[in-house]
């Protein structure tokens, strides 16, 4: 039976991890390789790595780091960041990457999503929403980490994205992250009615009863979180952290339901 997922995100930027509020003030948190080393050992459900710079600076995707991140790695990567085409996606997967994450190219070169659907498989391509509030009301999509407005309605794109064959959606709300006060669940829910390919969410996790609420409510679901697991106290000392095998049972043991109209 499928379960819900833990997924610590993580943030590339000048090839060092770190941690923005509001995708602002990246602050160092520590070696992106010594983080996967150490998160291979707490035995996580997957690992989300995000680069913050390729696209923003449109260079291509750093291999090197890339294939040295999966080389250490004993569980299941999802990577993205500067991806534009079918071949630099393909080259990533032969690295050993299992699902590729899009973002801005999703919404500047949308034809991506079924070439690379089409050689590689509908599961391993990964869209990924920035969604920030509108000062009147709903929300919008941004790319370029939240820095550019696209006037695109998330709950009407996510339905496209799926007719077009992306195999999974990762929502992060610009409004929740870092703040560590819970997920926007409003958001949430609205895009859950929408699709019925795997959804993960993204933005606000403060502590587990926040990952706990999540599935409660929406069962089979990937929760991310990133301040959650580099930071540990009142005063964010940082400490790579995931809870154990047991207090992760438990946690889904007391939240898990079984929702029959939920995939993934």
């Amino acid at each position: 039976m499928l379960r819900p997922r833990i997924i610590p995100s993580l943030l590339i930027h000048d090839k060092g991890l770190v941690k923005t509020v509001h995708f602002k003030n990246p602050k160092y948190v520590g070696d992106p390789i010594n983080a996967v080393k150490i998160f291979n050992e707490k035995e996580v459900d997957e690992l989300a790595l995000f680069d913050i710079d390729a696209s923003v600076n449109n260079v291509e995707p750093d291999y090197h780091l890339i294939e040295r991140l999966a080389n250490q790695s004993r569980m299941p990567l999802c990577y993205g960041g500067g991806v534009k085409t079918v071949e630099q996606a393909q080259r990533i997967f032969g690295l050993g990457i299992e699902k590729i994450a899009l973002s801005s190219s999703i919404v500047q070169h949308p034809g991506l999503i079924p070439e690379i659907a089409e050689r590689v498989g509908t599961q391993s391509v990964i869209a990924v929403l920035d969604v920030k509030r509108k000062f009147l009301g709903g929300y919008e999509v941004y790319i370029h980490n939240g820095k550019k407005s696209t006037g695109i309605n998330p709950f009407t794109f996510v339905v496209k994205l799926q007719q077009m064959g992306v195999g999974e959606i990762i929502i992060n709300s610009i409004d929740q992250d870092g703040a560590m006060k819970g997920f926007d669940m409003p958001l949430i829910d609205k895009i859950r009615e929408q699709i019925s390919i795997p959804l993960t969410v993204l933005g606000g996790a403060g502590n587990l009863d926040d990952i706990g609420g999540v599935i409660n409510k929406h069962g089979v679901i990937g929760v991310a979180a990133g301040s959650l697991f580099v930071f540990k106290g009142v005063y964010k000392a940082v400490l790579i952290n995931y809870p154990t095998r047991r207090e992760k049972d438990e946690l889904i043991k007391q939240n898990y339901k079984y929702h029959s109209n939920i995939i993934g």
